[in-house]
């Protein structure tokens, strides 16, 4: 069975990450619009998250900040702060890792890895394609008709191209073995070294947050040895509230963070259509979030819309 989120969305105050105390905030601090692999634009992201009784969203397309001007003039129409972030593609010895990055400045050696992930990633679209188009109907003519304005092409707009000429009824289907990282039709892309990743953020004032780190359910996760050598970087959180976590899986990553004195988050991995999870699912507890902000020491501060 899918694992599924810890706390349900809903317009009015609700649970915060821990689900154990009413707060008079709502945070979720991971999403993505169609600027990587979403299906919303970042202003709709804002206003989605403004109508689910969020007070603050951030918005952390895959290798890019080309949504943050856009989510950050619909913060102020719409009343909701809004934190710039990112999450970057990295692995170690063959493990995908995601690194959450808050308020880095926008600029330097992290922004030109970034530009040589995203790429990467289109090359690796333009390859599964052709690979692809051996056995069903797809071009990546039709892949591109599926993508945003600036996206990043990557596997979900794929995805999206065999869901509409009929190939899989949905993404998670597409994921389950055509796209699978197993798959026959797989092709590998670009991803830093996560302790250089978090090195990079830090040195650009950010805050890096691991992603989901031990959500297996999604393929191989690095070990506590990896993490605590992210942390000796620099490493300053971990998304413990992720709906692909066990309770389990909540409570270690839990404990880590409180034996390194670490930043605990929790956050909906929102997608918009293109994945099951909903604005704020999952949430941050106040006091986090504003020790978050404290951390970062760039010019790029939160949109205030509030």
């Amino acid at each position: 069975a899918r694992r599924t989120g810890r706390g349900a969305c809903s317009p009015m105050p609700a649970l915060t990450g821990s689900n154990t105390n009413l707060s008079p905030m709502r945070i979720d601090l991971h999403t993505h619009s169609n600027r990587s692999d979403g299906t919303t634009s970042p202003a709709d992201v804002v206003a989605q998250a403004s109508e689910a009784g969020l007070d603050v969203v951030a918005l952390t397309d895959h290798d890019t900040t080309r949504g943050w001007d856009d989510a950050a003039d619909a913060a102020r129409r719409v009343g909701i702060d809004v934190v710039r972030g990112i999450e970057i593609s990295c692995r170690h010895r063959g493990i995908s890792i995601h690194l959450l990055a808050y308020l880095p400045a926008p600029e330097g050696e992290l922004f030109d890895e970034m530009e040589r992930a995203r790429e990467s990633r289109v090359t690796r679209a333009e390859r599964m394609v052709e690979r692809l188009g051996r056995d069903v109907p797809i071009t990546y003519e039709q892949v591109l008709a599926q993508a945003g304005p600036d996206a990043t092409i990557g596997r979900p707009h794929i995805a999206d191209a065999l869901v509409a000429n009929g190939v899989v009824p949905d993404r998670s289907t597409a994921f389950e073995h055509l796209l699978s990282n197993s798959g026959p039709y797989h092709v590998g892309h670009y991803a830093i070294d996560p302790v250089r990743a978090v090195t990079l953020v830090r040195a650009a004032g950010g805050v890096p947050v691991m992603a989901h780190p031990f959500a297996d359910v999604r393929g191989r996760v690095v070990g506590d040895a990896v993490i605590e050598e992210m942390i000796d970087a620099g490493l300053l959180g971990l998304e413990a509230h992720h709906r692909d976590h066990t309770p389990e899986q909540v409570r270690h990553a839990r404990d880590l963070a409180r034996t390194h004195d670490l930043l605990v988050t929790g956050s909906s991995d929102y997608h918009g259509d293109g994945k099951p999870n909903r604005l704020g699912e999952n949430t941050t507890e106040p006091d986090q979030y504003e020790r978050l902000v404290a951390l970062a020491t760039s010019d790029v501060g939160v949109v205030r819309g509030r």
